[in-house]
């Protein structure tokens, strides 16, 4: 995907400090096969959402096939 977004299951967000710079190890499913394949994208701390938890659904922003950022999906709740 060259410039886009996809929706996601988040699984989990581990920490890892690489020489010193801290990036996000995000693990997630497509959110269309809750059985697909556990995929992961490393991203700086800035470009992901606080609090997010297990099971939240997200949007991973993508740019020249590499993730840039995600966000908490909150498309669901706004009707309720």
């Amino acid at each position: 995907m060259l410039k886009g977004s996809r929706a996601g299951i988040l699984k989990k967000v581990q920490p890892l400090s690489i020489h010193g710079q801290i990036s996000w190890d995000v693990f997630f499913i497509d959110a269309d096969e809750e059985d697909g394949v556990l995929q992961m994208a490393r991203v700086g701390p800035e470009a992901v959402d606080q609090n997010l938890e297990p099971g939240d659904r997200i949007t991973l922003q993508y740019l020249l096939g590499s993730v840039t950022s995600v966000t908490r999906d909150t498309t669901e709740r706004q009707g309720h």
